[in-house]
Protein backbone atom coordinates (compact mmCIF):
# COMPACT_ATOMS: atom_id res chain seq x y z
CA UNK A 1 0.00 0.00 0.00
CA UNK A 2 2.77 2.36 1.15
CA UNK A 3 4.47 1.64 -2.48
CA UNK A 4 1.39 2.24 -4.31
CA UNK A 5 0.90 5.75 -2.81
CA UNK A 6 4.36 6.65 -3.28
CA UNK A 7 3.67 5.74 -7.11
CA UNK A 8 0.69 7.61 -7.12
CA UNK A 9 2.69 10.73 -5.88
CA UNK A 10 5.15 10.77 -8.21
CA UNK A 11 3.05 10.38 -11.51
CA UNK A 12 1.04 12.81 -10.23
CA UNK A 13 4.09 15.37 -10.01
CA UNK A 14 6.06 14.32 -13.50
CA UNK A 15 2.33 14.51 -15.09
CA UNK A 16 2.00 18.47 -14.04
CA UNK A 17 5.88 18.98 -15.11
CA UNK A 18 4.93 17.82 -18.79
CA UNK A 19 2.44 20.86 -18.81
CA UNK A 20 -0.14 19.14 -21.08
CA UNK A 21 -2.98 16.18 -20.75
CA UNK A 22 -0.92 13.45 -20.71
CA UNK A 23 -1.65 10.09 -18.11
CA UNK A 24 0.58 7.56 -16.79
CA UNK A 25 -1.66 4.71 -18.55
CA UNK A 26 -3.12 2.17 -16.18
CA UNK A 27 -2.67 -0.97 -18.08
CA UNK A 28 1.29 0.01 -18.65
CA UNK A 29 3.06 1.17 -22.13
CA UNK A 30 3.79 4.84 -22.74
CA UNK A 31 2.04 8.18 -24.06
CA UNK A 32 3.54 10.35 -26.25
CA UNK A 33 2.63 14.10 -26.34
CA UNK A 34 3.50 16.98 -27.75
CA UNK A 35 4.55 19.62 -25.29
CA UNK A 36 6.87 22.40 -25.90
CA UNK A 37 7.12 24.03 -22.76
CA UNK A 38 7.35 20.26 -21.18
CA UNK A 39 9.59 20.39 -18.10
CA UNK A 40 10.78 16.84 -18.41
CA UNK A 41 13.61 17.88 -20.74
CA UNK A 42 15.14 21.03 -22.18
CA UNK A 43 13.83 22.83 -24.59
CA UNK A 44 13.81 21.56 -27.87
CA UNK A 45 14.26 18.14 -26.55
CA UNK A 46 12.09 14.59 -25.94
CA UNK A 47 11.75 14.01 -22.21
CA UNK A 48 10.59 10.17 -20.72
CA UNK A 49 9.86 9.13 -17.52
CA UNK A 50 9.09 5.95 -16.49
CA UNK A 51 7.15 5.27 -13.16
CA UNK A 52 6.71 1.65 -12.51
CA UNK A 53 5.50 0.00 -15.51
CA UNK A 54 4.11 3.12 -17.68
CA UNK A 55 5.93 6.24 -19.15
CA UNK A 56 4.87 9.61 -20.38
CA UNK A 57 6.70 11.21 -23.50
CA UNK A 58 6.89 14.76 -23.92
CA UNK A 59 7.85 15.57 -27.48
CA UNK A 60 8.71 19.29 -28.79
CA UNK A 61 6.93 19.04 -32.19
CA UNK A 62 4.22 16.58 -34.12
CA UNK A 63 7.46 14.95 -36.33
CA UNK A 64 9.32 14.09 -33.05
CA UNK A 65 6.10 13.31 -31.24
CA UNK A 66 5.67 10.81 -34.69
CA UNK A 67 9.14 9.25 -34.38
CA UNK A 68 8.27 8.19 -30.59
CA UNK A 69 5.15 6.91 -30.99
CA UNK A 70 6.66 4.52 -33.94
CA UNK A 71 9.66 3.74 -31.80
CA UNK A 72 7.96 2.92 -28.78
CA UNK A 73 5.79 0.28 -30.33
CA UNK A 74 8.92 -1.34 -30.75
CA UNK A 75 10.20 -1.52 -27.29
CA UNK A 76 9.13 -2.47 -23.97
CA UNK A 77 8.90 0.15 -21.21
CA UNK A 78 12.14 0.00 -19.61
CA UNK A 79 14.06 -0.15 -22.81
CA UNK A 80 12.57 3.48 -23.24
CA UNK A 81 14.89 5.21 -20.61
CA UNK A 82 17.80 2.72 -22.40
CA UNK A 83 19.56 4.76 -24.49
CA UNK A 84 21.30 2.16 -26.50
CA UNK A 85 17.94 0.78 -27.44
CA UNK A 86 16.36 3.78 -28.55
CA UNK A 87 19.43 4.72 -30.86
CA UNK A 88 18.67 1.55 -32.33
CA UNK A 89 15.13 2.57 -33.44
CA UNK A 90 15.86 6.74 -33.22
CA UNK A 91 18.32 9.62 -34.79
CA UNK A 92 19.40 9.88 -31.17
CA UNK A 93 22.10 13.10 -31.05
CA UNK A 94 22.56 13.60 -27.52
CA UNK A 95 21.16 12.27 -24.34
CA UNK A 96 20.95 13.65 -20.41
CA UNK A 97 20.76 10.60 -18.07
CA UNK A 98 19.36 7.79 -17.73
CA UNK A 99 18.95 8.81 -13.93
CA UNK A 100 16.81 6.84 -11.62
CA UNK A 101 14.18 7.88 -9.32
CA UNK A 102 13.60 6.84 -5.99
CA UNK A 103 10.79 8.18 -3.51
CA UNK A 104 10.56 7.73 0.44
CA UNK A 105 7.52 7.79 2.67
CA UNK A 106 7.76 8.18 6.52
CA UNK A 107 7.43 4.65 7.07
CA UNK A 108 10.12 3.41 4.91
CA UNK A 109 12.08 5.70 6.47
CA UNK A 110 16.15 4.73 8.22
CA UNK A 111 18.00 7.61 9.36
CA UNK A 112 21.03 7.72 9.61
CA UNK A 113 22.18 11.67 11.14
CA UNK A 114 21.74 10.85 15.07
CA UNK A 115 24.85 12.05 16.99
CA UNK A 116 26.84 12.71 13.70
CA UNK A 117 27.07 16.50 14.24
CA UNK A 118 25.00 18.03 11.47
CA UNK A 119 24.09 21.45 11.77
CA UNK A 120 21.49 23.72 9.65
CA UNK A 121 22.98 26.66 8.24
CA UNK A 122 20.94 29.46 6.05
CA UNK A 123 21.14 29.07 2.41
CA UNK A 124 23.97 31.31 0.75
CA UNK A 125 26.38 30.59 3.83
CA UNK A 126 30.06 31.17 3.20
CA UNK A 127 30.78 27.54 4.43
CA UNK A 128 28.63 25.81 1.85
CA UNK A 129 29.88 28.01 -0.71
CA UNK A 130 33.68 26.64 -0.02
CA UNK A 131 32.49 23.84 -0.26
CA UNK A 132 31.00 23.84 -3.78
CA UNK A 133 34.13 25.52 -4.69
CA UNK A 134 35.87 22.69 -4.28
CA UNK A 135 33.74 20.33 -6.49
CA UNK A 136 34.29 19.73 -10.08
CA UNK A 137 31.29 22.47 -12.11
CA UNK A 138 30.15 18.95 -13.30
CA UNK A 139 29.93 17.52 -9.88
CA UNK A 140 28.05 21.06 -8.87
CA UNK A 141 25.54 20.90 -11.02
CA UNK A 142 24.84 17.01 -10.47
CA UNK A 143 24.65 18.04 -6.97
CA UNK A 144 22.18 20.39 -7.40
CA UNK A 145 23.19 22.21 -4.12
CA UNK A 146 23.38 25.61 -5.59
CA UNK A 147 19.59 25.31 -5.99
CA UNK A 148 18.15 24.56 -2.83
CA UNK A 149 15.26 26.37 -1.17
CA UNK A 150 16.04 24.49 2.20
CA UNK A 151 18.27 24.90 4.62
CA UNK A 152 21.38 23.13 4.34
CA UNK A 153 22.44 20.54 6.67
CA UNK A 154 26.58 20.20 6.70
CA UNK A 155 29.33 18.25 8.51
CA UNK A 156 32.68 19.89 9.19
CA UNK A 157 35.87 18.95 9.85
CA UNK A 158 37.36 21.78 11.75
CA UNK A 159 36.27 24.72 10.11
CA UNK A 160 35.56 23.40 6.74
CA UNK A 161 32.25 22.45 5.63
CA UNK A 162 32.89 18.98 3.71
CA UNK A 163 29.58 17.87 3.46
CA UNK A 164 26.03 19.42 2.71
CA UNK A 165 22.53 18.31 1.39
CA UNK A 166 19.53 19.91 1.34
CA UNK A 167 16.20 20.27 -0.85
CA UNK A 168 14.25 22.63 -3.52
CA UNK A 169 10.92 22.54 -3.45
CA UNK A 170 9.16 20.88 -6.64
CA UNK A 171 4.89 20.95 -7.34
CA UNK A 172 3.12 18.45 -5.93
CA UNK A 173 4.76 19.02 -2.46
CA UNK A 174 8.01 17.23 -3.58
CA UNK A 175 11.19 17.71 -1.91
CA UNK A 176 14.11 16.96 -4.38
CA UNK A 177 17.07 16.30 -2.95
CA UNK A 178 20.76 17.54 -3.23
CA UNK A 179 23.89 16.49 -1.83
CA UNK A 180 27.58 16.78 -2.02
CA UNK A 181 30.69 15.66 -0.36
CA UNK A 182 34.15 17.84 -0.34
CA UNK A 183 36.22 15.75 -2.60
CA UNK A 184 39.21 14.39 -0.02
CA UNK A 185 36.11 13.17 2.21
CA UNK A 186 34.35 10.71 0.24
CA UNK A 187 33.72 7.47 1.35
CA UNK A 188 33.11 8.01 4.58
CA UNK A 189 29.41 7.99 4.79
CA UNK A 190 28.99 11.63 5.07
CA UNK A 191 26.41 11.63 2.35
CA UNK A 192 24.45 9.20 3.95
CA UNK A 193 24.51 11.37 7.20
CA UNK A 194 23.56 14.93 5.90
CA UNK A 195 20.93 13.53 3.52
CA UNK A 196 19.15 12.02 6.25
CA UNK A 197 19.11 14.92 7.87
CA UNK A 198 17.42 17.06 5.12
CA UNK A 199 15.33 13.98 4.25
CA UNK A 200 13.64 14.19 7.63
CA UNK A 201 13.29 18.15 7.88
CA UNK A 202 11.47 17.37 3.93
CA UNK A 203 9.24 14.84 5.84
CA UNK A 204 8.14 16.91 8.63
CA UNK A 205 7.29 19.58 6.41
CA UNK A 206 5.21 16.66 4.88
CA UNK A 207 6.80 16.51 1.55
CA UNK A 208 7.69 14.13 -0.58
CA UNK A 209 11.08 13.39 -0.74
CA UNK A 210 12.76 12.81 -4.47
CA UNK A 211 16.22 11.22 -5.34
CA UNK A 212 17.36 11.17 -8.23
CA UNK A 213 20.77 9.52 -9.32
CA UNK A 214 22.71 8.40 -12.13
CA UNK A 215 25.44 6.92 -10.18
CA UNK A 216 25.98 4.19 -8.25
CA UNK A 217 27.36 5.56 -5.43
CA UNK A 218 24.27 8.12 -5.24
CA UNK A 219 22.03 4.92 -5.66
CA UNK A 220 23.63 3.33 -2.37
CA UNK A 221 22.96 6.12 -0.66
CA UNK A 222 19.28 6.65 -1.39
CA UNK A 223 18.86 3.05 -0.81
CA UNK A 224 20.68 3.24 2.54
CA UNK A 225 17.91 5.83 3.78
CA UNK A 226 15.04 3.59 2.46
CA UNK A 227 14.39 5.44 -0.73
CA UNK A 228 12.60 2.93 -3.20
CA UNK A 229 13.76 2.99 -6.73
CA UNK A 230 10.45 3.51 -8.83
CA UNK A 231 11.50 4.44 -12.16
CA UNK A 232 14.02 6.47 -14.69
CA UNK A 233 14.08 9.52 -16.59
CA UNK A 234 15.83 10.71 -19.44
CA UNK A 235 16.25 13.60 -22.08
CA UNK A 236 16.95 12.84 -25.36
CA UNK A 237 17.66 15.29 -28.76
CA UNK A 238 16.65 13.83 -32.18
CA UNK A 239 18.46 14.79 -35.14
CA UNK A 240 16.98 15.31 -39.01
CA UNK A 241 14.29 17.75 -37.71
CA UNK A 242 12.35 19.44 -40.78
CA UNK A 243 13.28 22.89 -41.07
CA UNK A 244 9.57 23.84 -40.37
CA UNK A 245 8.69 21.87 -37.26
CA UNK A 246 12.62 22.79 -35.51
CA UNK A 247 11.29 26.21 -34.92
Amino acid sequence: MADDLLLVRARELWVELADTPVEFCPSGGAMVVVAPRSRLSPPSWTGIVRIGDAAIVTAPSVWSAGMVVDAARKLTHEELVDVARLRAVLPVLDALGPASLFYLGRDGFLPAHEGTGVEELPIGDGGVAALLALAREEEVGESGLEDISSPAFCLRRGDEVVAAAGYRSWPRSVAHLSVLVAPHCRGRRLARAVASAAVAHALDARLLPQWRARLHPSRRVAVALGFRELGAQLSIRLGGVPVDQGR
